[in-house]
């Protein structure tokens, strides 16, 4: 609980400061609000811990502990990402540590569960259908999963994974007693379990009815011990799936976007393709607490905070959290093992189960292991259902590991070696996905032009200016740390500088000079790994000098004024470009106002005609043929046109189906 404790203040303190990194200065708005949150956590887990060592005194000594890093972790996450969320989340932790209050005032909870087994199921069960004649959605428009009003919401699915572990532990514990077949055995489950499910597909809860199977298939096989069934059960999930394909859109989209994210990133698969971006964007170590963007990516606080985890604390963080969650499984298949009866050994086993199944879909849905599923990260994610079941669920745990009693017999310890090594090599798979796209394909996804991230840098980190051959000011970044802006000076020299910009990207020398401008390039190494450690951040850009004289570029440009062509003059003896005007053009500074009639203008200002018009070269090019021919006279004219061809080399001036004229040759500048 101190290692926690600890964790929590330092990952507070880093966010308070968080703020005073990012624009290098003491003198910055600094965060508190999360504070709060803490304090709650903090009073929370004083609360328990006293509580359960003085009622639970031979408890599993990590199962709260883990839960409650968990819980915090989450919170302060999600209090980074929105403060009405952090609140009602810290609400939620304080209803969560009642329900483990009061729980433990119930006298024999574990067995008036295995008792009413039936009827807590069954009461389950009609709370979730009542979503379809009073279900809602908190964020206005979406599934009708929630039951609620007045801003606070219950999602009854939540409960009802809980409810069905207690009912086939109770249930398969109190009939292994008697002389059943397989099918007899398994019969009364299969109604039930079925009723759920049918209720689940009919909601389009994908990822709830991924869970149902699982667990259900994951139970049975520990009471029987017959691997068939983990075969049945993934023919069964495989063909749910399928049908799901093609009897929901919703479910098709997934799947689709899950395929192939890449084929429409800006649309129906942009949230994996932003959770990508992030999960790279934290590369090894993170950008830092506070110091990332992981808003970035849709629901943040809820379906992808996994994604956020992972921009901000990096590989080390993600692995961290994994860890964790893999301890506190360890610890649910532990207290199986050492259960004083089947009936809490089938429910110790199916908690842990539930807890990894359903980890490693949330998870693995924001690697893109497996497709969205829309389920919580438990004790994590933002949700108040989440939360309190998961709470209740620790509190059995913790329940059926303060037994003194001696443990139940074991005849068969294989399913659960099995099961146990099934659930911790899946979380060992979403971690070596998350160091696949975390450092393998970081750079990849890192440079894609939908990253957002770069542009972001960019208002707390200034570009290098570009200047002309006298150090005159061109192009320059103004404003203060956290509100930089490009300034382009001479906006007549736009075709040649280009622009910046986080919409409509980039051209010119701010795109083919970006590493120089950014920092990236020239720096060196050391300077840009401490920008960042310690600012997730590119250090200042570096000064780009041009071969432009800007005084012979305005006298150019005034003589071009309103006509459509481009002028470049070159030193003679160097090569150096000393002017090079296009025109129409632009004012990049004006890009958000003007964009719209720019693409749609028929002189085509967006293009520089000296780099990218295509033009009759006239005698300059003679000479340059004739040094690289030999003699001119011997090489054959080309039919039904005016140029000359020497094996791969060609020039042409005038190509025509007519015969050409002194007139069309003149006008074609043939030498």
């Amino acid at each position: 609980m101190k290692l926690a404790g600890l964790f929590m203040f330092l990952f507070s303190l880093t966010l308070t400061v968080s703020p005073a990194a990012r624009i290098h200065s003491w003198d910055a708005p600094y965060r508190w609000l999360h504070w709060i949150g803490f304090f709650v956590w903090l009073a929370c887990s004083a609360i328990l811990h006293r509580l359960i060592q003085s009622k639970l005194p031979d408890r599993d000594p990590y199962i709260l502990p883990v839960a409650l890093l968990l819980a915090g972790w989450g919170l302060l996450t999600i209090w980074r990402l929105d403060a009405v969320f952090g609140l009602r989340q810290s609400a939620w932790l304080g209803v969560g540590t009642l329900a483990i209050y009061l729980g433990l005032r119930v006298p024999r909870l574990l067995f008036l569960l295995r008792k009413y087994k039936y009827i807590w199921l069954t009461g389950g069960l009609l709370l979730t259908a009542m979503t379809f004649l009073f279900g809602t959605y908190p964020g206005g428009e979406g599934p009708r999963l929630w039951l609620g009003c007045c801003g606070i919401y219950m999602q009854p699915s939540e409960p009802l994974k809980l409810l069905l572990v207690v009912y086939l532990s109770a249930y398969f514990a109190d009939r292994l007693r008697d002389r059943f077949s397989l099918i007899q055995l398994l019969s009364p489950t299969l109604i039930l379990a079925g009723a759920a499910l049918v209720i689940l597909l009919a909601q389009r809860d994908l990822g709830t009815a991924s869970i149902f199977i699982t667990l259900y298939f994951l139970i049975v096989y520990l009471v029987t011990g017959k691997k068939r069934i983990l075969l049945f059960g993934a023919a069964v999930v495989l063909i749910a799936g399928l049908a799901g394909y093609q009897l929901f859109d919703v479910i098709r989209l997934r799947v689709d976007a899950w395929l192939n994210p890449w084929a429409d990133s800006s649309g129906r698969s942009y949230q994996i393709v932003q959770s990508l971006i992030a999960i790279a964007a934290g590369g090894v170590f993170g950008s830092g607490a506070g110091l990332g963007s992981p808003s970035l990516v849709p629901v943040a606080h809820s379906d992808f905070i996994f994604a956020s985890i992972a921009e901000e604390f990096g590989l080390v963080g993600i692995t961290g959290l994994i860890v964790l969650i893999a301890l506190l499984v360890s610890r649910c298949l532990r207290t199986a093992l050492y259960a004083p009866n089947r009936y809490q050994r089938f429910l110790a086993a199916g908690l842990g189960g539930y807890f990894t199944v359903q980890s490693i879909l949330i998870i693995g849905g924001n690697l893109r292991l497996v497709p969205l599923t829309g389920v919580t990260l438990p004790f994590v994610s933002y949700g108040g259902s989440s939360l309190v079941t998961s709470f209740l669920s620790i509190l059995l745990l913790l329940l059926i590991s303060s037994r003194t009693d001696e443990a139940a017999p074991l005849p068969d310890p294989q399913p659960y070696t099995l099961v146990s090594s099934g659930l911790l090599l899946g979380l060992g798979a979403v971690a070596l996905i998350g160091g696949w796209w975390g450092f393998f394909r970081a750079g990849d996804l890192q440079s894609r032009t939908d990253n957002p991230r770069w542009a972001i840098a960019d208002r707390y980190s200034p570009r290098g200016a570009i200047l002309d051959r006298n150090n005159g000011t061109i192009v320059q970044t103004t404003g203060e740390a956290g509100d930089y802006t490009r300034q382009l000076l001479y906006p007549q020299l736009s075709p040649v500088t280009g622009y910046t910009h986080p919409a409509y990207g980039q051209t010119g020398l701010e795109a083919s000079m970006d590493g120089y401008l950014r920092g990236m390039e020239g720096t060196p190494t050391s300077t840009i790994w401490s920008y960042e450690l310690l600012y997730a951040q590119h250090p200042p850009g570096l000064d780009l000098r041009l071969s432009i004289d800007l005084d012979l570029q305005k006298i150019v440009d005034e003589q071009l004024g309103d006509h459509r062509g481009a002028v470049v003059a070159l030193n003679a003896r160097t090569g150096e470009v000393l002017v090079m005007a296009s025109h129409p053009n632009i004012d990049p500074n004006q890009i958000d106002a003007q964009w719209d009639t720019w693409i749609q203008e028929q002189s085509a200002p967006l293009i520089n005609r000296a780099t990218q018009g295509l033009y009759p070269p006239g005698t300059a090019l003679a000479p340059f043929f004739l040094a690289q021919t030999g003699n001119i006279d011997d090489l054959p004219a080309l039919p039904g046109s005016l140029g000359y061809i020497s094996g791969d080399l060609r020039l042409f001036c005038l190509q025509s189906s007519s015969a050409p004229t002194w007139a069309t040759a003149i006008t074609g500048g043939c030498p």
